[in-house]
């Protein structure tokens, strides 16, 4: 099947869910919706059909790993921003770990500039705290904040900021631009780095060496008192444990500036997977039990977790096809995130098509602070939108994804919600679930914040 040309002119979209709003039509011309209503009369515009389909603001994932620098062969920029696309995101923040880090402002540039070639989305740098991800020593964070990309999202994501000090300079540090600093929570002593199981029953059964949940809730405890310490923002990456959906929870209670998301993955697959000891279901933090599962489903319904980070972690066959000890952690994400939020949550009635909207855009783009994304789907605002069918059923094959790995947790297992149409700014990057053939953007590209 052919590949669909990409729109050059306006788009009306038509009879789309509003989101509580009724169903309306949306005229979009030169990047920005022109008007909302009923009966819109557009002759020049290109009619997208849109009856059935739920219309959100573009999904935003505030953790990807899109490996480029340093490891093209498991993804690039421009793969990751096809993969984002195809499953409704229309901004993304790639993760610093990569070979070299970004940890300087040169470094986070040549990311900016290079995701301006990426048509399919938007790709921003998210900067190291700490230089080469040691732990010693903060990174150019000023440097980073004030470069073209502008970075303010700093993690130090697959190892954990664990020298209070340290961490207490970072969070200082970033006030001043009003950067916020995303923590991977795993305590290094009590989770070492070949720590891969859930510790409790199944690691002791397994024969896996077990990552305990007080390794990621100790350093979400301190990290708390240290927000309150410094008045400044945190924000939790891939929480995991009901322990610390808790402590989350309290935090929010007292006012702190603290926030956190769950993967797909976290909310849907728990540890008896690894029974297989198939290296797909290896990721960090590891998979919990089902109580886990069931608190981290409660805590995105409520709003105690923020948002939903696919953690998306393309690895190669050569990385993943090892014993379990030793095999690569990480998952894909951005191409089936909204429908595993929409089998799990909004089916089950946990969760309404705003409430996706909250936790998938709005919220994201807020905590990452692009202010072009996640906004409303009202006149004058960008059109960035995602068409979504809620009644469609996926059944996940990991040899159609857009990545370039195939670590795909989620193969031959059939998901309700699908992503039909993802436009940005006015042009569609997928049309009818088929990713759009936009060619790449010269470096002269402007994307706004």
């Amino acid at each position: 099947m052919s590949t669909p040309t990409p729109s050059t002119g306006p788009i009306l979209i038509t009879g789309a869910d509003l989101l509580g709003r009724g169903r309306a039509d949306l005229l979009l011309r030169d990047g920005v919706i022109a008007e909302v209503g009923e009966g819109i009369d557009a002759p020049d515009a290109r009619v997208l059909d849109a009856t059935g389909l739920v219309a959100l603001p573009g999904l935003v994932d505030v953790h990807t790993h899109l490996r480029e620098p340093g490891r093209e062969d498991t993804e690039t920029i421009a793969s990751g921003a096809r993969a984002a696309a195809a499953g409704g995101y229309t901004a993304v923040m790639a993760m610093p770990n990569t070979t070299p880090v970004t940890d300087s402002a040169s470094d986070a540039d040549w990311v900016y500039l290079k995701g301006l070639q990426a048509p399919h989305a938007d790709v921003f740098p998210v900067g190291a705290v700490t230089k080469d991800l040691a732990g010693t020593e903060l990174a150019e964070l000023g440097l980073m904040a004030r470069s073209r990309a502008g970075v303010r999202m700093f993690s130090d994501d697959g190892h954990c900021v664990h020298d209070p000090v340290l961490m207490r300079r970072a969070l200082e540090y970033v006030t001043a631009f009003g950067g916020v600093i995303a923590q991977h929570a795993q305590d290094p002593q009590l989770a070492p780095r070949a720590s891969c199981c859930d510790e409790g029953p199944w690691s002791g059964r397994l024969g896996l060496p077990g990552w305990p949940a007080v390794a990621e809730e100790s350093i979400i405890g301190r990290d708390i008192m240290l927000t309150k310490l410094t008045g400044s923002r945190l924000h939790v990456c891939h929480v995991s444990t009901a322990g610390s959906v808790e402590l989350i929870r309290r935090a929010k209670a007292d006012g702190l500036d603290v926030t956190a998301e769950v993967t797909p993955h976290h909310l849907a697959l728990t540890v008896d997977l690894l029974e297989s000891y198939d290296s797909a279901y290896k990721v960090n933090p590891p998979l919990r039990t089902p109580d886990d599962v069931e608190a981290l489903r409660a805590g995105l319904a409520d709003g105690t977790i923020d948002v939903v980070g696919t953690d998306h972690a393309p690895h190669g066959l050569h990385d993943k096809q090892h014993d379990f000890t030793v095999a690569a952690f990480g998952m894909l994400g951005l191409e089936t995130a909204l429908s595993v939020v929409s089998t799990y949550l909004v089916q089950p009635g946990r969760m309404t098509w705003a409430d996706v909207a909250q936790a998938m855009s709005v919220r994201p783009a807020a905590i990452a602070g692009l202010t072009g994304h996640g906004r409303p789907l009202a006149p004058g605002e960008p059109a960035n939108i995602t068409l979504v069918d809620p009644t469609r059923e996926i059944t996940v094959d990991r040899e159609a994804t857009q990545s370039r790995s195939r670590n795909q947790p989620w193969h031959g297992r059939t998901l309700t919600g699908a992503v039909v149409t993802t436009i940005l700014r006015g042009t569609p990057t997928l049309l009818d679930g088929r990713v759009v053939d936009l060619g790449a953007a010269p470096d002269t590209i402007e994307v706004p914040a």
